[in-house]
């Protein structure tokens, strides 16, 4: 009897209770079969790994080789997303240029053509399409269009996303995809962040990642909303700490 004690019931009560068993609790990734998983050195570098991965029945699977990415000119911080409230590490602030640390969803891909490639929502920008950076706006931490918001509604803004037009040909946002960082919109606790194109061969952002237009093009045509993807950006320290218990992949020797 007390064998089988323990070999039924005791297994069924420590999935119950929580605090025994976490790792009976849905992990924040649980309903995603793609990711975009990013892992930098520490809190203030502003490059880091990218590898994408793929669920299959034998668990995470790496999708295709990774490569290089430019982070924020400060490294990263906690942001707001999917992912447990974290204690440890600076944490997300609008302008601090830091990327936001964290899982989070992966919203719209933008760029400057009317169609790309992708099975993800796309929306084309336009001369007239900004994104709200400023924490006392209504619109905060929304891509809007001027022409129909009206102009006085964008005033402040530092994110024109139609940079070849405001910049001299600019072509960092000409294909990209919305980090839905700070969903909520809290103002202040930082907007605007995306996956773009880098200017120059591994020049630090803003806040946000990026790449190479290949290696953009390539990720668009792969992700799939039906497969619920989610974007990681950790540093390596925090991201083996969490893996088991956030049900993170396994870094290959290449990507620590």
């Amino acid at each position: 009897m007390p064998k089988l004690f323990q070999r039924t019931v005791r297994p069924l009560l420590a999935c119950m209770l929580a605090l025994i068993a976490p790792a009976c609790l849905a992990t924040p990734l649980h309903d995603a079969r793609q990711l975009i998983v990013v892992t930098a050195p520490d809190w203030d570098a502003s490059s880091g790994h990218l590898q994408a991965y793929e669920r299959t029945d034998k668990g995470w699977q790496a999708h295709g080789a990774g490569f290089d990415v430019a982070l924020g000119r400060s490294g990263s911080a906690w942001g707001v997303g999917v992912h447990p409230q974290q204690q440890d590490g600076p944490h997300k602030r609008e302008g601090d240029g830091r990327s936001p640390a964290g899982i989070f969803n992966i919203g719209l891909a933008f760029g400057y053509a009317e169609h790309i490639s992708s099975q993800m929502p796309y929306q084309p920008m336009l001369v007239s399409s900004y994104c709200m950076d400023v924490p006392a706006s209504p619109l905060y931490n929304q891509i809007v269009d001027a022409s129909k918001v009206g102009e006085d509604a964008v005033k402040g803004s530092t994110e024109a996303m139609r940079l070849d037009l405001h910049n001299n040909g600019d072509r960092r946002y000409r294909e990209g995809f919305v980090i839905e960082h700070n969903a909520a919109a809290v103002p202040g606790q930082g907007s605007c962040i995306f996956a773009h194109l880098w200017r120059q061969p591994g020049e630090a952002t803003a806040g946000c990642t990026a790449m190479e237009p290949e290696r953009m093009s390539a990720l668009l045509a792969w992700l799939s909303p039906q497969a619920k993807p989610l974007f990681v950006l950790l540093p390596a320290a925090q991201y083996e700490r969490l893996r088991r218990s956030w049900g993170l992949p396994q870094l290959s020797e290449t990507t620590r």
